[in-house]
């Protein structure tokens, strides 16, 4: 069974691509038709990669890892943040950092420092600290968090990238790429799809076209994350039962009745000495 289907990705607009003049001819085996000088997307393809890049979502949830959310368009900005907070993934909404991939530790350890400010402001160290000073750590705090918040709990590099507009976020696709990590991309008409590894041709602009795309995405990667639980939860049970079974398998030694200790026996009364003849008188 498909996890969309043609009329809904239509009544969310996601057949619209760019001008005629802006294309990418890399896309043309997307395009069905143009239409007023703008490019409209063969739909019917469209539910076909979405259906492929749904299951191989879901086998990465699956297995535990983390899939990266990469949106920093302004109108899909908050529906990527909520659906990769609905199911747990990290996200980046604003600026790309530069290196984000290809110098993960450098951005693990920026990540860090955030996490060291909190402490210190927790125990009270920064309680001698001039006005000055600590309006300073906080504005440095609060620009870690707007950067970087949303990626704190990713301690290595995800295993995937799940990207809005691939041409806008063309540094985050190239990082990737040099890394081997599959890219996974809502491609537009202007794009190049050649460097994504599973393309989804739709609009990329429309916050209601993105929405529905990241609707089938997300439910196929909580079917992931559920199915692991499962799997989990009856790997914990096997466990338990074949643990159990063992034990029942040991054989039981007979126990045997403590010995009664022996009373040593009694020691004899030393003999009494004949008594001596009575002297002769």
């Amino acid at each position: 069974m498909s996890r969309t289907n043609f009329d809904t990705l239509l009544q969310a607009g996601c057949h619209f691509g760019h001008l005629k003049r802006k294309w990418n001819p890399a896309m043309s085996q997307y395009i069905y038709t143009e239409r007023n000088g703008i490019h409209i997307i063969d739909l019917h393809k469209t539910v076909v990669k979405i259906d492929e890049a749904a299951d191989a979502l879901k086998q990465i949830a699956k297995s535990g890892k983390k899939i990266l959310f990469v949106a920093t368009k302004k109108q899909t900005k908050e529906i990527i943040a909520e659906k990769a907070t609905s199911v747990n993934m990290p996200y980046v909404i604003e600026r790309w950092p530069g290196g984000m991939l290809t110098n993960f530790p450098t951005i693990r350890k920026a990540v860090k420092k955030m996490a060291n400010i909190d402490k210190l402001m927790q125990d009270g160290t920064f309680a001698n600290l001039s006005k000055r000073e600590l309006l300073q750590i906080t504005r440095q705090r609060a620009k870690l968090e707007k950067n970087l918040g949303s990626i704190a709990d990713l301690t290595r590099l995800p295993s995937a990238l799940f990207v809005v507009d691939v041409l806008k976020e063309q540094i985050a696709v190239r990082e990737a790429n040099r890394l081997g990590i599959p890219v996974f991309g809502i491609v537009d008409t202007n794009s190049d799809p050649n460097n994504i590894d599973f393309v989804i041709p739709a609009n990329d602009d429309a916050k209601e076209s993105v929405e529905v795309i990241l609707n089938a995405c997300c439910a196929a990667i909580n079917e992931g994350l559920e199915e692991r639980k499962v799997e989990k939860a009856d790997e914990k049970a096997a466990d338990a039962q074949a643990e159990a079974e063992a034990e029942e398998a040991k054989p039981k030694r007979a126990t045997r009745k403590p010995r009664k200790t022996e009373e040593a026996p009694a020691e004899e009364a030393p003999v009494a000495e004949k008594a001596a003849p009575a002297a002769e008188e």
